[in-house]
């Protein structure tokens, strides 16, 4: 497929030709004359100019590049840093046609295990993002970080504050699970989380998440893709996106989300919406969201590639609890030491789920309680 069609080339002062060597621009190969081999990469970093999916219509300046220009000057980190930079997606005629762009070029990258990830536009491009996974023909399962919960009913909602109504409510459900992080409960209409909950989706209040952070990291870990909205994060932290906001998620808080996201062996798309320049008089948000893309290719490179539950490299713990079921089993690696939880449904004994858990959850069992976690996944497998 010739994904350069779909993008402009980028302004050859984004990416400096003569650069340190420790640099992220030494190890990234953007679309500047020639398009680059986005096959033979690991990531794949693509801008997004896309607003007319937001009320508040485009900012007067691409986001997506002032990113690029911070995030390019940061030093690289362990990892070998295979980066290419697509360039700039050119929208559609049509937002939906701009949406259907994304689920092409997503889905050849997930085809060649070639991690895009998404900055800028409005955040239902996600609706794209989403539409990509269809093609897998398997169960899928995302997060979204975000200030709001984005499933409003009005026949006047635009898109950024609908569109993941959309995509739960998507025929053919291609759907398994779905987590909602960060949210801000005096934003979000108590309907909407019972709706959520009636589903069995999980929810952690950005109160939660300041709480203990690492309620956050089995959520992410069990997503295909992870839809970050910069409105999750406060004003003072993160000055660019609208209407401002005085609280949310710090700056480090953020960037350690990330670091998570990019840890995550299942992950293989990431996306960054909402960022408006034209707020960001002195450039910190844009730094910010450069520092969250450094920790996300960072996690990356830190993957563990543990999915041979039966290996050497996990230790398994079988937990006897009264009543049904009578025992539950538990996994935690030996490396990472993160655990993960069989469940087995109760409708079929055929179908059978390992997911992300936390070592509360085995000390809940341990108790004698069953954990939440399994209660809801035996719900979504029933």
């Amino acid at each position: 497929m010739n994904l350069a069609i779909f993008f402009d080339p980028l302004r050859e002062e984004l990416v400096p030709s003569s650069v340190s060597a420790t640099i992220l621009a030494a190890y990234a190969t953007p679309f500047l004359d020639t398009f680059p081999d986005w096959r033979a990469a690991d990531l794949a970093l693509i801008g997004l100019d896309e607003w007319r999916g937001s009320a508040a219509g485009a900012p007067a300046t691409q986001g997506a590049d002032e990113v690029r220009r911070r995030f390019y000057q940061l030093q690289k980190g362990t990892g070998p840093a295979r980066i290419v930079d697509l360039g700039n997606l050119r929208p559609g005629l049509t937002l939906e046609d701009t949406y259907q762009r994304l689920r092409e070029i997503i889905a050849a990258l997930l085809e060649h295990g070639t991690v895009p990830i998404l900055l800028g536009g409005s955040h239902d491009l996600d609706y794209g993002q989403f539409l990509a996974y269809e093609t897998l023909d398997r169960p899928v399962s995302f997060a979204t970080v975000d200030a709001r919960v984005d499933m409003a009913e009005q026949d006047c909602a635009v898109p950024e504050e609908s569109h993941l109504r959309r995509m739960l409510l998507h025929e053919p459900s291609f759907l398994f699970n779905f987590a909602q992080l960060a949210h801000q409960q005096y934003l979000v209409a108590p309907d909407v989380l019972a709706a959520l909950e009636k589903l069995h989706f999980e929810t952690l209040r950005v109160g939660q998440v300041r709480d203990d952070i690492r309620q956050a990291e089995p959520l992410l870990r069990q997503a295909d893709f992870v839809s970050f909205d910069i409105a999750a994060l406060r004003w003072n932290d993160a000055p660019g996106y609208y209407p401002a906001n005085p609280f949310g998620l710090t700056n480090e808080e953020a960037a350690k989300l990330a670091w998570y996201a990019g840890h995550n062996d299942q992950l293989s798309s990431f996306g960054l919406y909402g960022y408006r320049p034209d707020y960001d008089l002195h450039g910190l948000a844009a730094s910010t969201l450069a520092t969250m893309l450094w920790y996300f290719v960072e996690g990356y490179y830190h993957r563990r590639r543990e999915t041979d539950f039966q290996s050497r490299r996990f230790l398994r713990y079988a937990v006897g609890l009264p009543g049904t079921p009578g025992k539950l089993v538990f996994y935690k690696s030996r490396h990472t030491e993160k655990w993960w939880l069989e469940v087995e449904s109760m409708a079929d004994s055929d179908i059978k789920r390992i997911v992300p858990c936390s070592y509360e959850d085995y000390f809940r069992a341990a108790q004698g309680d069953l954990p939440n976690r399994w209660i809801l996944t035996q719900a979504l497998l029933g």
